[in-house]
Parts: structure tokens; C-alpha cells; sequence
């Protein structure tokens, strides 16, 4: 009874001393001891987790990692791939600066034939035009040679960087065939058009896709001139066009084009065939053609 008296009365100091309650409950984990004779030490549940807790000597708590530690493999082999892809990425962005430099003087080169040939719709004489036109084919010429030579710095790399000159290489396609249509009455060929830029099939050649929408695009200039050239007086313009974009269109109509802009171009040489032959059976109905073209071996043989 004594010892319970005794206990009540010191933990009863204790709080007055300190009143945390964590540090009066660690008070409990000291034997408290009778003055006339000592009581067995008691364990208490917390008592025994603290000390079986280990000691703070035998903790492993993870260092920050030093300039001494050795990266992992991967790592190397991580930073070395997209070194190389960083290297890649410049050179390929230093190449289409220089590939667009010469691109952009195709594309004005282009707009100043263009500008030339429109002339022909005014009833200006053709040969002059055609003349004055004709002066920027040699500037062509170069510009691909500078595109080839630079190419040659990537070897197998063109239809990678095909992209950044195919809309320019089809205008310049339509502007030749024009001037070629124009001198001869006849459409110029594959084989023409790569000698009149120089280029070579197997080095830097003219695309094939380029060459035909090139075609696609010349027919759309068409209907344009004949309107013009009846306005001038020439009613037999319309038959030679006519017989033209109907050999033109029979000869597309063999390839196999798929849907995209090569086939909605072609699409749209139908159209222009079918103005044209509009103004044609005007010109005719009204009696303005000299002379047409012979009749069908059929009919011949039924008017005999």
C-alpha cells in the first residue's frame, strides 16, 4: 500500500515538473523502487518495443549520390543515342536551309515565265514571247544542278528531302510544257523536260508524279487561250486543242491513279476538255471555221 502511494505522489510530480505526455510516459518505463525494499521491475509493452527497437549505429539511410559514384551502363548508352539524333537533327536542318536557299530562286525564276507567258492571252506574237521566256531556262538549269550538288552531300537521302522542291518542279513542268506546246503543237515528253532542266534520271531525275501533274496542270491554261485567241479572230485554235486534250485525256485514262492530287488533277483536265469543246461547236454552229477536220471514213463512203 505504501508503494501505491508512493507511485501516486511521484507521477503526480512529475507532471507538475513536465506535463508532455510523451515525456511522462517514458517515466513509466523507469523502475520505481521502495525505500524499505524494492519491488521487481516491471515490463511494460512499450517498454520492450523501445528496447528491441535496433540502434541508431545499425540504420542504413540511402547518401545523396557524389561526383565519385559511376553512373549505370545504360545511362552512356542513353546519352550517346541522343547525341547522335541531336547531331542528326542539325545536320538535316542545315540541309534544308541550303535546299530551300536554291528553291526559293526556282520559284522566282517560275514566276517570271509565268508572268511572260501570260502575255500570250493578250495577242502578243507568240515567238517573242516564248523568246523572252526561254531566257530563264538556263537559270533553271543551274538551280538544279546546285540542288543535285547538294543532294550528293547525303547520299540515298533524296525522297527524303524530295518534298521541299516538288510543287515548284511541277510549275516549272507546266511553264515548259506550255512554251513547248506553244512552239509545236505537241506535248512535251519525259525525256525533253529532264534535258531542258539537265537532270539526270540516275542521279537527280525528274519524278514521274512531278512530270504528269506538271501535264495536268499545263491543260488547265488551255481553255483560258482558246477564248482569248477566238476573241482574236482564230476560230481554228479550238479544234487544235480539242484534238489535243482529247489525245492528252485518252492517254492519262491507261495509268492506274489512285485517289489522291494526281487523280483529282486529272479529274480536272475533263473539265477543261469539255470547255473547250464548248467554244469549239459555238465556233462551229456559227459558221466561223474555214475548214474543219475530214470526215469519218464512214461517211464518206455513205455520201458516195
Amino acid at each position: 500500500m505504501m508503494n501505491s502511494a508512493y507511485r501516486s505522489v511521484h507521477l503526480t510530480a512529475s507532471r507538475l515538473i513536465n506535463p508532455n505526455p510523451i515525456s511522462s510516459s517514458l517515466l513509466h518505463l523507469l523502475p520505481l523502487y521502495s525505500s524499505t525494499h524494492a519491488a521487481p521491475p516491471r515490463s511494460s509493452p512499450l517498454r520492450r518495443r523501445f528496447l528491441a527497437t535496433p540502434s541508431s549505429s545499425s540504420f542504413y539511410i540511402p547518401m545523396a549520390a557524389g561526383d565519385d559514384q559511376v553512373p549505370p551502363p545504360e545511362s552512356h548508352l542513353l546519352e550517346k543515342q541522343f547525341e547522335s539524333f541531336r547531331v542528326q537533327l542539325e545536320e538535316s536542318a542545315a540541309l534544308r536551309e541550303q535546299i530551300r536557299a536554291v528553291v526559293m530562286e526556282i520559284e522566282s525564276a517560275t514566276r517570271l515565265i509565268q508572268a511572260n507567258l501570260l502575255l500570250v492571252h493578250q495577242s502578243r506574237p507568240i515567238p517573242e514571247i516564248i523568246e523572252k521566256a526561254k531566257e530563264k531556262i538556263d537559270d533553271l538549269k543551274k538551280f538544279y544542278g546546285r540542288l543535285a550538288e547538294i543532294l550528293q552531300k547525303c547520299p540515298g537521302q533524296y525522297y527524303r528531302y524530295h518534298g521541299d522542291w516538288r510543287s515548284e518542279t511541277q510549275a516549272v513542268v507546266s511553264q515548259l510544257a506550255f512554251m513547248h506546246w506553244l512552239e509545236t503543237g505537241t506535248l512535251l515528253v519525259h525525256a525533253e523536260a529532264e534535258a531542258k532542266l539537265g537532270l539526270n534520271s540516275l542521279e537527280f531525275g525528274l519524278e514521274t508524279e512531278d512530270y504528269l501533274t506538271g501535264i495536268c496542270f499545263m491543260s488547265n491554261d488551255l481553255p483560258r487561250y482558246v477564248v482569248n485567241r477566238v476573241t482574236a479572230g482564230d476560230y481554228d485554235c479550238p479544234r487544235k486543242v480539242m484534238n489535243f486534250l482529247t489525245d492528252l485525256h485518252a492517254a492519262f485514262r491507261m495509268l492506274n491513279l489512285r485517289n489522291d492530287f494526281l487523280r483529282k488533277k486529272f479529274d480536272s483536265m475533263k473539265y477543261d476538255l469539255r470547255r473547250v469543246e464548248e467554244v469549239y461547236y459555238d465556233v462551229k454552229i456559227r459558221g466561223l471555221i474555214s475548214g474543219g477536220d475530214p470526215p469519218p471514213p464512214n461517211v464518206q463512203a455513205q455520201s458516195s
